[in-house]
Protein backbone atom coordinates (compact mmCIF):
# COMPACT_ATOMS: atom_id res chain seq x y z
CA UNK A 1 0.00 0.00 0.00
CA UNK A 2 1.25 3.43 -0.87
CA UNK A 3 1.85 5.78 2.10
CA UNK A 4 -0.69 8.49 2.61
CA UNK A 5 0.64 11.84 1.47
CA UNK A 6 0.06 14.81 3.71
CA UNK A 7 -0.65 17.93 1.68
CA UNK A 8 1.85 20.70 2.30
CA UNK A 9 1.26 24.32 1.41
CA UNK A 10 3.83 25.51 -1.13
CA UNK A 11 6.31 28.15 -0.09
CA UNK A 12 5.10 31.33 -1.69
CA UNK A 13 7.94 33.45 -0.33
CA UNK A 14 5.59 35.59 1.73
CA UNK A 15 6.35 36.40 5.34
CA UNK A 16 4.45 34.81 8.19
CA UNK A 17 1.30 36.63 9.31
CA UNK A 18 2.01 39.33 11.88
CA UNK A 19 1.48 38.64 15.55
CA UNK A 20 -1.36 41.04 16.23
CA UNK A 21 -2.12 39.70 19.68
CA UNK A 22 -5.08 37.66 18.47
CA UNK A 23 -6.41 34.48 20.11
CA UNK A 24 -4.24 32.20 17.97
CA UNK A 25 -1.04 33.89 19.05
CA UNK A 26 -2.14 34.04 22.68
CA UNK A 27 -2.77 30.28 22.56
CA UNK A 28 0.78 29.90 21.27
CA UNK A 29 2.03 31.67 24.39
CA UNK A 30 -0.10 29.42 26.58
CA UNK A 31 1.40 26.40 24.83
CA UNK A 32 4.92 27.69 25.47
CA UNK A 33 4.12 28.09 29.18
CA UNK A 34 2.83 24.50 29.33
CA UNK A 35 5.79 23.08 27.39
CA UNK A 36 8.23 24.98 29.63
CA UNK A 37 6.59 23.39 32.67
CA UNK A 38 7.06 19.95 31.09
CA UNK A 39 10.69 20.79 30.37
CA UNK A 40 11.25 21.57 34.04
CA UNK A 41 9.57 18.34 35.12
CA UNK A 42 11.68 16.25 32.72
CA UNK A 43 14.91 18.03 33.75
CA UNK A 44 15.10 18.00 37.57
CA UNK A 45 18.59 19.54 37.46
CA UNK A 46 16.97 22.83 36.50
CA UNK A 47 15.59 23.09 40.03
CA UNK A 48 19.11 24.20 40.98
CA UNK A 49 18.14 27.49 39.33
CA UNK A 50 15.18 27.68 41.71
CA UNK A 51 17.41 27.09 44.73
CA UNK A 52 20.16 29.51 43.72
CA UNK A 53 17.68 32.26 42.85
CA UNK A 54 16.04 31.76 46.23
CA UNK A 55 19.38 32.03 48.02
CA UNK A 56 20.19 35.26 46.18
CA UNK A 57 16.85 36.79 47.17
CA UNK A 58 17.29 35.56 50.74
CA UNK A 59 20.64 37.36 50.88
CA UNK A 60 18.97 40.48 49.55
CA UNK A 61 16.34 40.19 52.28
CA UNK A 62 19.00 39.88 54.99
CA UNK A 63 20.80 43.01 53.75
CA UNK A 64 17.51 44.91 53.58
CA UNK A 65 16.75 43.83 57.14
CA UNK A 66 20.10 45.14 58.35
CA UNK A 67 19.53 48.48 56.61
CA UNK A 68 16.03 48.83 58.04
CA UNK A 69 17.30 47.95 61.51
CA UNK A 70 20.02 50.61 61.32
CA UNK A 71 17.52 53.14 60.00
CA UNK A 72 15.13 52.47 62.90
CA UNK A 73 17.68 52.34 65.71
CA UNK A 74 20.20 54.97 64.57
CA UNK A 75 17.70 57.32 62.90
CA UNK A 76 19.69 57.21 59.66
CA UNK A 77 17.69 56.87 56.49
CA UNK A 78 19.95 54.29 54.82
CA UNK A 79 17.06 52.62 53.02
CA UNK A 80 16.16 55.93 51.37
CA UNK A 81 19.65 56.60 49.99
CA UNK A 82 19.92 55.95 46.23
CA UNK A 83 23.60 55.06 46.58
CA UNK A 84 22.89 52.44 49.23
CA UNK A 85 19.95 51.13 47.22
CA UNK A 86 22.14 50.77 44.12
CA UNK A 87 24.91 49.08 46.13
CA UNK A 88 22.37 46.51 47.38
CA UNK A 89 20.62 46.11 44.05
CA UNK A 90 23.68 45.63 41.83
CA UNK A 91 25.07 42.34 43.27
CA UNK A 92 21.55 40.92 43.53
CA UNK A 93 20.76 41.66 39.89
CA UNK A 94 24.18 40.43 38.72
CA UNK A 95 23.85 37.09 40.52
CA UNK A 96 20.33 36.57 39.19
CA UNK A 97 21.41 37.37 35.62
CA UNK A 98 24.34 34.95 35.82
CA UNK A 99 22.07 32.19 37.12
CA UNK A 100 19.55 32.98 34.37
CA UNK A 101 22.31 32.86 31.76
CA UNK A 102 23.33 29.45 33.11
CA UNK A 103 19.75 28.25 32.70
CA UNK A 104 19.60 29.49 29.09
CA UNK A 105 22.96 27.96 28.18
CA UNK A 106 22.12 24.61 29.79
CA UNK A 107 18.94 24.34 27.72
CA UNK A 108 20.41 25.61 24.45
CA UNK A 109 23.16 22.99 24.28
CA UNK A 110 21.49 19.81 25.52
CA UNK A 111 20.60 18.46 22.02
CA UNK A 112 17.68 16.46 23.34
CA UNK A 113 19.55 15.01 26.32
CA UNK A 114 18.76 15.99 29.93
CA UNK A 115 19.93 19.53 30.55
CA UNK A 116 22.93 20.01 32.86
CA UNK A 117 22.41 23.24 34.76
CA UNK A 118 25.92 23.27 36.23
CA UNK A 119 27.47 22.93 32.79
CA UNK A 120 25.47 25.94 31.64
CA UNK A 121 26.47 27.86 34.75
CA UNK A 122 30.15 27.14 34.04
CA UNK A 123 29.67 28.42 30.50
CA UNK A 124 28.06 31.59 31.83
CA UNK A 125 31.41 32.71 33.27
CA UNK A 126 32.53 33.39 29.68
CA UNK A 127 29.88 36.11 29.49
CA UNK A 128 30.53 37.82 32.81
CA UNK A 129 31.51 41.19 31.33
CA UNK A 130 28.37 41.77 29.20
CA UNK A 131 26.21 40.44 32.02
CA UNK A 132 27.93 42.82 34.45
CA UNK A 133 27.26 45.73 32.09
CA UNK A 134 23.61 44.78 31.81
CA UNK A 135 23.43 44.42 35.61
CA UNK A 136 24.58 48.02 36.00
CA UNK A 137 21.85 49.19 33.62
CA UNK A 138 19.08 47.18 35.29
CA UNK A 139 20.21 48.04 38.82
CA UNK A 140 20.50 51.71 37.92
CA UNK A 141 17.03 51.80 36.36
CA UNK A 142 15.55 49.87 39.27
CA UNK A 143 17.17 52.22 41.79
CA UNK A 144 15.78 55.27 39.99
CA UNK A 145 12.27 53.83 39.99
CA UNK A 146 12.53 52.77 43.64
CA UNK A 147 14.05 56.05 44.82
CA UNK A 148 11.50 58.12 42.91
CA UNK A 149 8.69 56.21 44.62
CA UNK A 150 10.41 56.46 47.99
CA UNK A 151 10.78 60.23 47.60
CA UNK A 152 7.14 60.70 46.60
CA UNK A 153 6.03 58.63 49.58
CA UNK A 154 7.78 61.04 51.94
CA UNK A 155 6.23 64.16 50.37
CA UNK A 156 2.82 65.72 50.81
CA UNK A 157 1.20 65.16 47.46
CA UNK A 158 -2.40 65.72 46.36
CA UNK A 159 -4.82 62.87 46.96
CA UNK A 160 -5.57 62.47 43.26
CA UNK A 161 -1.86 61.76 42.57
CA UNK A 162 -1.93 58.57 44.65
CA UNK A 163 -3.72 56.88 41.76
CA UNK A 164 -0.51 57.19 39.71
CA UNK A 165 1.85 56.46 42.61
CA UNK A 166 2.84 52.91 41.59
CA UNK A 167 5.42 52.51 44.35
CA UNK A 168 3.05 53.72 47.06
CA UNK A 169 0.19 51.55 45.85
CA UNK A 170 2.35 48.43 45.66
CA UNK A 171 3.80 49.13 49.10
CA UNK A 172 0.34 49.67 50.60
CA UNK A 173 -1.02 46.51 48.96
CA UNK A 174 1.86 44.37 50.24
CA UNK A 175 1.60 45.91 53.71
CA UNK A 176 -2.08 44.98 53.86
CA UNK A 177 -1.43 41.45 52.62
CA UNK A 178 1.41 40.76 55.03
CA UNK A 179 -0.61 42.19 57.87
CA UNK A 180 -2.98 39.23 57.48
CA UNK A 181 -2.73 35.80 59.00
CA UNK A 182 -0.74 33.60 58.34
CA UNK A 183 1.96 36.03 57.16
CA UNK A 184 1.51 38.38 60.12
CA UNK A 185 2.56 35.63 62.53
CA UNK A 186 4.81 33.32 60.54
CA UNK A 187 6.93 36.07 58.92
CA UNK A 188 6.98 38.65 61.72
CA UNK A 189 9.56 38.01 64.46
CA UNK A 190 8.56 41.27 66.15
CA UNK A 191 5.09 39.90 66.84
CA UNK A 192 6.40 36.55 68.04
CA UNK A 193 8.96 38.19 70.32
CA UNK A 194 6.25 40.31 71.91
CA UNK A 195 4.59 37.17 73.25
CA UNK A 196 7.72 35.46 74.55
CA UNK A 197 8.43 35.67 78.31
CA UNK A 198 10.15 39.00 78.78
CA UNK A 199 9.85 39.66 75.04
CA UNK A 200 10.28 42.95 73.28
CA UNK A 201 7.54 45.51 73.12
CA UNK A 202 5.58 45.50 69.88
CA UNK A 203 7.05 47.80 67.26
CA UNK A 204 10.54 47.99 68.78
CA UNK A 205 11.97 44.97 67.02
CA UNK A 206 13.99 44.40 63.90
CA UNK A 207 11.65 45.92 61.33
CA UNK A 208 11.69 42.62 59.44
CA UNK A 209 8.21 43.11 57.88
CA UNK A 210 9.30 46.39 56.33
CA UNK A 211 12.50 44.77 55.01
CA UNK A 212 10.47 41.93 53.53
CA UNK A 213 8.12 44.34 51.78
CA UNK A 214 11.03 46.44 50.49
CA UNK A 215 12.59 43.27 49.05
CA UNK A 216 9.33 42.41 47.31
CA UNK A 217 9.05 45.92 45.90
CA UNK A 218 12.60 45.66 44.54
CA UNK A 219 11.77 42.25 43.08
CA UNK A 220 8.61 43.59 41.44
CA UNK A 221 10.59 46.41 39.82
CA UNK A 222 13.22 43.95 38.57
CA UNK A 223 10.57 41.63 37.14
CA UNK A 224 9.01 44.54 35.28
CA UNK A 225 12.38 45.58 33.82
CA UNK A 226 13.15 41.99 32.83
CA UNK A 227 9.80 41.59 31.07
CA UNK A 228 10.42 44.79 29.13
CA UNK A 229 13.82 43.50 27.97
CA UNK A 230 13.19 39.75 28.03
CA UNK A 231 15.57 38.69 25.26
CA UNK A 232 18.66 40.68 26.25
CA UNK A 233 20.23 37.79 28.18
CA UNK A 234 19.67 35.19 25.41
CA UNK A 235 21.10 37.63 22.87
CA UNK A 236 24.15 38.32 25.03
CA UNK A 237 25.04 34.69 25.76
CA UNK A 238 23.82 32.89 22.62
CA UNK A 239 24.61 35.38 19.87
CA UNK A 240 27.24 37.40 21.75
CA UNK A 241 25.52 40.59 20.69
CA UNK A 242 26.76 43.92 21.94
CA UNK A 243 24.76 45.28 24.85
CA UNK A 244 23.31 48.26 23.01
CA UNK A 245 22.29 46.14 20.02
CA UNK A 246 20.90 43.44 22.32
CA UNK A 247 18.53 45.95 23.92
CA UNK A 248 17.27 47.19 20.55
CA UNK A 249 16.87 43.68 19.16
CA UNK A 250 15.10 42.53 22.30
CA UNK A 251 12.39 45.15 21.77
CA UNK A 252 12.15 44.22 18.08
CA UNK A 253 11.82 40.49 18.79
CA UNK A 254 9.26 41.07 21.53
CA UNK A 255 7.19 43.16 19.12
CA UNK A 256 7.12 40.31 16.60
CA UNK A 257 5.57 37.91 19.14
CA UNK A 258 3.67 40.29 21.40
CA UNK A 259 0.58 38.06 21.39
CA UNK A 260 2.48 34.92 22.34
CA UNK A 261 4.49 36.87 24.91
CA UNK A 262 1.33 38.26 26.48
CA UNK A 263 -0.28 34.81 26.54
CA UNK A 264 2.72 33.23 28.29
CA UNK A 265 2.97 35.99 30.91
CA UNK A 266 -0.79 35.89 31.46
CA UNK A 267 -0.75 32.12 31.97
CA UNK A 268 2.08 32.12 34.52
CA UNK A 269 0.72 35.20 36.27
CA UNK A 270 -2.77 33.76 36.65
CA UNK A 271 -1.43 30.48 38.00
CA UNK A 272 0.65 32.29 40.62
CA UNK A 273 -2.23 34.61 41.51
CA UNK A 274 -4.69 31.72 41.88
CA UNK A 275 -2.33 29.78 44.14
CA UNK A 276 -1.55 32.85 46.27
CA UNK A 277 -5.26 33.35 46.94
CA UNK A 278 -5.23 30.17 49.02
CA UNK A 279 -4.05 32.30 51.97
CA UNK A 280 -7.68 33.45 52.24
CA UNK A 281 -8.54 30.00 53.58
CA UNK A 282 -6.80 30.97 56.81
CA UNK A 283 -9.40 33.68 57.35
CA UNK A 284 -11.89 30.96 58.30
CA UNK A 285 -9.80 30.20 61.38
CA UNK A 286 -11.20 33.29 63.11
CA UNK A 287 -7.72 34.65 63.89
CA UNK A 288 -7.68 38.43 63.60
CA UNK A 289 -5.15 40.42 61.67
CA UNK A 290 -1.96 42.05 62.84
CA UNK A 291 -1.52 45.47 61.28
CA UNK A 292 1.94 46.33 59.98
CA UNK A 293 2.76 49.79 58.63
CA UNK A 294 6.32 50.85 57.78
CA UNK A 295 7.88 48.56 60.34
CA UNK A 296 5.51 49.57 63.18
CA UNK A 297 3.55 46.56 64.37
CA UNK A 298 0.17 46.84 66.07
CA UNK A 299 -1.13 43.64 67.63
CA UNK A 300 -4.91 43.42 67.45
CA UNK A 301 -5.50 39.73 68.14
CA UNK A 302 -4.81 37.03 70.64
CA UNK A 303 -1.92 34.70 70.00
CA UNK A 304 -2.89 31.69 67.87
CA UNK A 305 -1.80 28.23 68.90
CA UNK A 306 1.67 26.95 68.14
CA UNK A 307 0.25 24.54 65.57
CA UNK A 308 -1.38 27.40 63.67
CA UNK A 309 1.85 29.42 63.71
CA UNK A 310 3.82 26.41 62.43
CA UNK A 311 1.22 25.80 59.73
CA UNK A 312 1.41 29.43 58.67
CA UNK A 313 5.19 29.25 58.45
CA UNK A 314 5.06 26.09 56.34
CA UNK A 315 2.48 27.69 54.07
CA UNK A 316 4.62 30.82 53.65
CA UNK A 317 7.66 28.72 52.74
CA UNK A 318 5.61 26.62 50.31
CA UNK A 319 4.19 29.73 48.62
CA UNK A 320 7.68 31.23 48.32
CA UNK A 321 8.99 28.01 46.80
CA UNK A 322 6.12 27.86 44.34
CA UNK A 323 6.81 31.46 43.30
CA UNK A 324 10.44 30.54 42.58
CA UNK A 325 9.29 27.52 40.55
CA UNK A 326 7.06 29.79 38.46
CA UNK A 327 10.11 32.04 37.97
CA UNK A 328 12.07 28.99 36.77
CA UNK A 329 9.33 28.11 34.30
CA UNK A 330 9.44 31.73 33.13
CA UNK A 331 13.19 31.50 32.60
CA UNK A 332 12.72 28.38 30.46
CA UNK A 333 9.87 30.04 28.58
CA UNK A 334 12.08 33.04 27.79
CA UNK A 335 14.33 30.77 25.70
CA UNK A 336 11.35 29.17 23.95
CA UNK A 337 9.90 32.59 23.20
CA UNK A 338 13.29 33.75 21.92
CA UNK A 339 13.49 30.78 19.54
CA UNK A 340 9.93 31.42 18.38
CA UNK A 341 10.73 35.09 17.74
CA UNK A 342 13.87 34.13 15.81
CA UNK A 343 11.84 31.73 13.66
CA UNK A 344 9.33 34.43 12.81
CA UNK A 345 12.18 36.85 12.09
CA UNK A 346 13.80 34.39 9.65
CA UNK A 347 10.54 33.89 7.75
CA UNK A 348 10.44 37.54 6.83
Amino acid sequence: MAPVAVPVQPDTGHSSPPDDGGPRHIRKGLGIAVSSTKTLIHNPQLFWFTLLAGLVLAGHLIVQGILVSFSMNDRTDLIGSPFVAFAVELPTVFCLLVVWAGLVLSLSGNNGSPASFWRGLRQAKNHVLPLAGWSVVVAGAGTLVFYAGWTLASLSIPAWFHTFDIYGNVYLFLSNVFGQYPFSWSLNPDVLAAYLPGGAVSGSGSGFPNAFIQTLVFSAINVLLVLLTLFVVPLLVLEKTRLKDAVYRSFALAKKIRGALAGCILCLGLVLFAVSLTFLLFRFTGISTVEVARGITTISSSRPGDAWIALGLLYSLALSGFTLIIATVGGIASLDLYRYAKTREETK
